[in-house]
């Protein structure tokens, strides 16, 4: 990071103990003072699992609404018909339609978060599936995104509910809300979703499952976190 933000990185670099595994809270209100910049940044969480992802068996992916959201607006699509049509319109979708959205979308608009659609409309959706599949984008039903009751998993997208995967390292990148969240809220947050991954734990995985945990703020360096924390969720 060159010129003057890259001092300011070096500086609040310097009170993080590197090889320091903090408590929760110890993480998160260093995690405060470390922040440099005006904006109100995300604060990240990256988990390193004990799985394979090469195996099948052993890929870990979800969802959890977490209690006090993610500080984010969300932009919910849902592919419905008819009375779902009417449904998503009243629980708060920002848009929803069928061959409209997916001829609008095919030509490049992308406008939009989080996509739902009824089950009946996959079909239709898996046309533009190389377009939404690489933006993770793309329904799924294993996160409740391919559902009939499109009013509550617009609500819950609304509320706050995240999507994770674990990606090729065996790690979970996902957001668990903002900076100027109470440092009680965040603690929340983050406990409902190691919550949400221990009870995920393949099992076929062997060994220790949690086997690091690191935050972070979007410009901020980052904070291991001592997961003895979790060994009482589950």
């Amino acid at each position: 990071m060159p010129g003057r933000e890259g001092k300011k990185y070096k500086e609040v670099r310097q009170k993080v103990d590197r090889d320091k595994n903090y408590t929760l809270e110890e993480a998160l209100n260093l995690l405060k003072e470390t922040s440099f910049v005006q904006f109100d940044e995300s604060v990240d969480i990256a988990v390193r699992l004990g799985v394979n992802p090469r195996h099948a068996d052993q890929m870990v992916r979800g969802s959890v609404l977490l209690p006090h959201g993610t500080g984010k607006e969300t932009r919910v699509l849902v592919f419905a018909k008819g009375e779902k049509e009417k449904e998503a319109t009243n629980a708060g979708a920002d848009y929803v339609g069928a061959e409209d959205l997916i001829e609008k979308i095919a030509k490049g608009w992308l406008e939009f978060d989080k996509a739902i659609a009824t089950p009946d409309m996959m079909g239709m959706v898996g046309k533009i599936g190389k377009t939404l599949g690489p933006r993770g984008l793309m329904p799924n039903p294993k996160v409740g995104t391919v559902t009939f009751n499109v009013g509550d998993a617009v609500g819950d997208l609304k509320k706050g509910k995240i999507e994770f995967k674990v990606d090729k390292a065996g790690i979970i990148h996902t957001t668990t809300g903002k900076r100027s969240f109470e440092v009680e809220k965040l603690k929340e947050n983050i406990t409902s979703l190691i919550d949400a991954l221990v009870k995920l734990k393949p099992s076929t995985s062997k060994g220790v499952y949690l086997r690091g945990i690191v935050l972070s703020t979007t410009m901020g360096p980052g904070i291991k976190v001592d997961p003895a924390f979790t060994r009482q969720i589950g």
